[in-house]
């Protein structure tokens, strides 16, 4: 294949993803009671299931309770991406994720909708780089089949979204493991609120 031909294929496979995306999304109010747009973010409200979470400040996440299940957007992360460059694209992403946080922090603080819920939930491969000076904590996901859904999802939405596609993968498969984010209410809280100095 010449580079043209790989490019085409590129925007095909992105477009797909995507396409699937929007699909995905749609379901997913089916599992939540309701999400709500941060920026670059987005915030399911929903049971936590499973096994208790249990965080570094104490705080326990038992099965039942609320949680806010976070999310970025890939379609606006796809498109600097393409406009930018990888690079410039996660530097770009990293700040406007800060800025999403400091929303949800306000929102976890004066909307009703979060009146219930005990921690925000996120899960990512990029854990070492996307989410620096952010302070959440980082747990392994559970071994099971939940994790290795999630670990061939994640990788496979890398290798669509990343512009060197597999090649991404293959370099790095060993680090490429999915990881639980975490901050509590407290976390967030003294991470975010007004007049505390964010790290990096």
């Amino acid at each position: 294949m010449n580079e043209l031909e790989l490019k085409i294929g590129k925007n095909m496979v992105q477009s797909l993803w995507m396409a699937w995306e929007k699909v995905f999304a749609l379901g997913s109010h089916f599992r939540g009671a309701g999400t709500l747009h941060f920026g670059i973010c987005s915030v399911m409200l929903k049971k936590h299931r499973g096994q208790a979470i249990v965080c570094e400040d104490s705080t326990v996440i038992h099965d039942g309770e609320w949680v806010g299940e976070l999310h970025l957007d890939n379609g606006s992360i796809l498109k600097l991406i393409q406009s930018e460059g990888s690079d410039r694209a996660a530097l770009r992403t990293a700040r406007m994720l800060r800025q999403s946080m400091l929303q949800i922090n306000e929102a976890f603080e004066s909307q009703s909708e979060f009146k219930q819920v005990k921690a925000l939930l996120g899960v990512t491969l990029l854990h070492r780089g996307l989410t620096h000076g952010l302070g959440f904590e980082q747990q392994a996901l559970q071994p099971g089949i939940f994790r290795r859904m999630t670990t061939v999802y994640l990788r496979l939405l890398l290798s669509a979204l990343h512009p060197e596609g597999k090649n991404r993968i293959s370099q790095r498969t060993e680090k490429l493991v999915p990881m639980l984010l975490i901050h509590s209410r407290s976390s967030l809280k003294n991470r975010f609120s007004p007049g505390e100095k964010l790290p990096g």
